[in-house]
């Protein structure tokens, strides 16, 4: 099987960025963390952007990626998340060749 990255990024609503981590937070960390289908998953802040959020996911296979898109919990996520987003996240998928471990 070949794994499936991806780097994910959401642009806030102004000033909305840690009510958009709340909700990651809530919903997402939980369904991440006990995801057997996700190899590694980054949340991280933008440094010079207050707006900007992205997140880079390695899923096992992108099978296991489409699983984790028809949970309960992504859907509760979506359900709080879309209202505080200015639109849909730019996503950018990659195949992996080579990692280190963290």
């Amino acid at each position: 099987m070949t794994q499936l990255a991806l780097i994910i990024r959401h642009r806030t609503q102004p000033g909305k960025r840690d009510e958009v981590r709340a909700v990651w937070e809530k919903h997402m960390a939980p369904a991440v963390s006990g995801n057997p289908g996700h190899a590694a998953y980054f949340y991280c802040l933008d440094n010079d952007d207050q707006d900007s959020i992205s997140a880079f996911q390695v899923y096992e296979s992108a099978e296991a990626s489409q699983q984790f898109l028809a949970t309960d919990g992504y859907a509760a996520y979506l359900k709080d998340v879309e209202p505080l987003l200015l639109g849909p996240p730019q996503v950018t998928a990659l195949t992996p060749v080579w990692s280190k471990g963290v």
